[in-house]
Formats: structure tokens, C-alpha cells, sequence
């Protein structure tokens, strides 16, 4: 009886000390789901609407566009006017918010969004849920970054911030506005070998890049893992090719069906 009682605290115990080894590797291998502009299949991108049912439906982060308005608001939304999402064609950088917030951005999409607005980023940050993230696409020019910087970067939740842009000035800014955050270059190509632009990426102090899914290989993700450099993907909505991107290790996938994708690679 002593014998096999001491047997079952050992295997107990070597169970207990290496299962947190299984733990790092799981959340090592772990690859991280994004709502493309909220969960944008479904409801109005780039509303309150979208980004809280993407963080309901499980995703890890929401990813949202930016620009500036003519009274220097921090305007989410991702093109440069509001033709596309309101009906009514106002250049964001010329209008005030004021007019902005009362234009309808949901009943394009579906009538159960009617009404939804234009939100401020401050909106979306404000709604952030604990443990999850919002990844803020810089869409205008860096002149952004300094009001970004003055509204967020004493914010209780600017520890759940992440950017991406395609502008590589406006991201290697918002990396030293932000030195705390990660920081993340786009591109849906290289002009240049991928050593080469990844070599550049990691000596400016970026986290990594955030890569047109067509664009990526086991071998270029090898390179910037080397390098200690994270690789993202977007936009992927076929679920096989979001399989084999985790298996390539990918960091995250950037979706427009984040639930869906949630259950194929998790």
C-alpha cells in the first residue's frame, strides 16, 4: 500500500512540474484570431455593432481603420469618404465629426443595423474586453499619430492597443509614439528579397509584418522568426487556408468570419 502510494504522488508530481511546459508550448503555438474591421460578414464594419460581436463570437482581437477629421477627431472608419458605408459622400479629413456621427453606417448592410454610426476610436477602445485586443490600422498619414498618441497613451486600456499600417513612416512612428505596443508593417508585397525588407522591419524597432496571406511561405516565416520578427496574415475567409497558415506559424489571421474561423484552427 506504501509502495503504490508513493508511486501516484510521483507520477502526480512529474505531471504537476512538466504541465506548465505544456502550457508554454500550446500558447507558444497559439495563433491568435482577428475580426477583420469587427465581424464584418455579418454586421456594419468598423462600427460598435461589428467590433462587439466579433469579442462575443471568441475572437482575440478586433481590427479597426483610422483617419482624421477636419476637427482632428480620431474617426474609425476605412475609407478616405463615407459613399460607401453611409450613401452620403463626405470626405472624412473635410467634415467635421459633428456631421459625421449623424450619418447612418448600418442600413447598408442590413436593416437590423440601421442607425448604427461612425464611432470614435475612443468608442472601440472604451469597449475592449479584458484579455482581448484591437488592433488600430493607421489608413491616413502619420499626421495622426500625435493625436492618437495624446488620447491614448495614458489609457487604462493602451496595453491592449496593437497598429498596423501600410505606411511604413506612419507605423516606425506609431512604433516610437507607442514604444510599449507592438507595431506591425502591411504590405501585399515586397519590392525587395524578403531578407532584405525583414532586415530593415527589425532594425527600425517594429514587431514584425502583417502580410497579404497570398504572400506567405513556410520560408519567409522561417526567416523572420530567425530574426525574432512576428508574421500576420489577412484577409483569410477560407478556412482550409486558415489551417494551413497556423500550421505555417502565423501569429494571427486577420477574418472577416472570426467565429468561423475560431473553430477551425482553436
Amino acid at each position: 500500500m506504501k509502495v503504490k502510494t508513493i508511486l501516484l504522488a510521483l507520477i502526480f508530481l512529474s505531471f504537476y512540474s512538466i504541465s506548465p511546459l505544456f502550457a508554454q508550448t500550446n500558447n507558444a503555438k497559439r495563433c491568435m484570431v482577428v475580426g477583420h474591421r469587427g465581424s464584418s460578414k455579418i454586421a456594419p464594419e468598423n462600427t460598435v455593432a461589428s467590433a462587439k460581436l466579433a469579442w462575443e463570437q471568441g475572437a482575440d482581437a478586433v481590427e479597426v481603420d483610422v483617419h482624421l477629421s477636419s476637427d482632428k477627431k480620431i474617426v474609425v472608419i476605412h475609407d478616405k469618404d463615407t459613399k460607401r458605408t453611409s450613401g452620403v459622400n463626405l470626405e472624412v479629413s473635410k467634415t467635421p465629426y459633428s456631421k459625421l456621427q449623424q450619418l447612418d453606417a448600418g442600413s447598408w448592410k442590413s436593416e437590423q443595423y440601421k442607425g448604427e454610426r461612425i464611432p470614435l476610436l475612443e468608442e472601440i477602445v472604451s469597449i475592449i474586453p479584458e484579455g482581448k485586443f484591437l488592433v488600430v490600422e493607421i489608413k491616413s498619414d502619420k499626421k495622426i499619430i500625435p493625436f492618437i498618441k495624446e488620447a491614448f497613451l495614458n489609457h487604462p486600456k493602451v496595453g491592449q492597443l496593437i497598429f498596423i499600417a501600410f505606411s511604413y513612416e506612419a507605423i516606425v512612428d506609431a512604433k516610437e509614439a507607442f514604444p510599449n505596443n507592438k507595431a506591425f508593417w502591411l504590405s501585399s508585397s515586397f519590392k525587395e528579397e524578403a531578407k532584405s525588407v525583414l532586415s530593415k522591419v527589425k532594425n527600425d524597432g517594429l514587431d514584425g509584418v502583417d502580410l497579404n496571406f497570398r504572400m506567405l511561405n513556410k520560408e519567409l516565416i522561417d526567416i523572420a522568426t530567425a530574426m525574432g520578427l512576428e508574421v500576420h496574415a489577412w484577409t483569410v475567409n477560407d478556412l482550409d487556408k486558415a489551417k494551413e497558415l497556423r500550421a505555417m506559424g502565423v501569429k494571427s489571421i486577420t477574418t472577416d468570419i472570426p467565429d468561423q474561423v475560431m473553430k477551425v484552427i482553436q
